[in-house]
């Protein structure tokens, strides 16, 4: 398993698994970053930090931080 932070540009991630606490977490599966969704990663800030993602139609951004606990496997497009 690898982190959300880790993706490339333009690959889909499989959640698998969330390791947010308290109410970042409950905002972020509000939002459809729950295990079993599938997350593109669309771009970089230009300090890298934070990174847009594409989850359940919507697009969100995230700091490292936050895509650091997010667990799963990178997809074919």
């Amino acid at each position: 398993m690898t982190s959300l932070h880790m993706v490339q540009m333009n690959k889909k991630f499989l959640i698998q698994k969330v390791e947010i606490k308290g109410n970042l977490k409950r905002r972020l599966l509000d939002l459809g970053f729950v295990p079993g969704s599938v997350v593109e990663v669309l771009k970089a800030s230009p300090l890298g930090d934070p990174i847009s993602y594409r989850v359940a139609g919507t697009v969100i951004a995230l700091r490292k931080e936050e895509s650091q606990l997010l667990f799963g496997e990178v997809i074919e497009s």
